[in-house]
């Protein structure tokens, strides 16, 4: 006899631990661990200097980690970046609806090897087929620290490393955070 399993909705991360996060990712419920001081700080400090860019006439909100974005895509239902930038309604409770248009992935103790990697080149891929348009891979360990990629040119990143003044155009117009403030 077979057994089917249902498929997560998103109604079922409104029932995760409140100390866990979790995205839907091929139709079930993925709990994303909690991460290290190092990548805990700087994905803080990346939503810390986005909420500083907020402007009454920008459109665009910061959001830190643990927010869900909902989704509508063969493979995910829903991303939970370490950091972003959402243009849409922020008035509910409820998870904001769509992606990001700017996420920031930092990288967590785990988050290392070739599995590791193809787990984030697939979610980099999920995120630009959802309407992100700019996608920080933040890497502590390396030299070249953080690799930006653009939906316009996904396989060819800007390097950024200690020093160097990142960006996230086109998706946060004027908004640029030193590399080094990852590591405060």
């Amino acid at each position: 006899m077979t057994t089917t399993r249902a498929k997560a909705a998103i109604a079922d991360l409104y029932h995760v631990r409140d100390d866990a996060n979790a995205e839907i990712v091929n139709g079930e419920v993925v709990l994303i661990g909690p991460t290290g001081s190092r990548p805990g700080r700087a994905s803080f400090n990346i939503a810390s200097s986005l909420r500083r860019n907020e402007r009454p006439n920008n459109p665009g909100r910061a959001f830190a980690d643990n927010v869900g974005f909902v989704v509508d895509l063969p493979n995910r239902n829903s991303f939970s970046p370490d950091a972003a930038w959402y243009i849409g309604n922020i008035d509910s409770v409820k998870f904001l609806e769509g992606a990001p248009v700017f996420a920031a992935e930092v990288r967590s103790e785990n988050d290392y090897g070739p599995d590791a990697e193809k787990r984030i080149r697939e979610k980099r891929a999920d995120y630009f087929a959802a309407g992100t348009s700019v996608v920080w891979d933040v890497d502590l360990l390396s030299e070249g620290v953080l690799n930006v990629y653009r939906a316009s040119e996904p396989n060819n990143p800007s390097i950024y490393r200690r020093g160097e003044i990142a960006e996230t155009e086109p998706s946060v117009p004027g908004w640029t955070m030193a590399v080094d403030q990852l590591f405060e």
